[in-house]
């Protein structure tokens, strides 16, 4: 169970992750629609593990490889942004959220 402390942390993160990749997407990410749809962090705020859904590409892979190829950068932009709110800007690690896949499967299969 996450504390309220995470929580909150959490939500600051995804919002402000969120808008750099509105705003950066055009020219690092061949125009992909880049969505951070969770974010989880350690209990000692570390760590932050960033789900994204990834749209408007053809190979998913290659793009989160690139994602985190850059994910010193983007922790460094995001540290710029928070420093007034937190202590210890998290290390990111990006991962697939295929949690849209899956329910469009599910309602695929309930359909039939």
């Amino acid at each position: 169970m996450e504390s309220t402390r995470q929580l909150k942390y959490a939500r600051l993160l995804q919002k402000e992750l969120s808008e750099i990749f509105q705003r950066d997407a055009a020219a690092k990410y061949d125009r992909a629609l880049i969505t951070v749809t969770r974010v989880r962090i350690s209990p000692d705020l570390s760590v932050a593990r960033v789900y994204v859904s990834l749209f408007g590409v053809k190979d998913r892979e290659v793009l989160l490889g690139k994602i985190k190829e850059q994910s010193k950068e983007i922790r460094k932009v995001l540290g710029e942004k928070i420093r007034q709110q937190v202590r210890v800007v998290p290390n990111l690690e990006f991962f697939i959220d295929d949690s849209l896949d899956y329910a469009e499967r599910i309602d695929e299969l309930l359909k039939k």
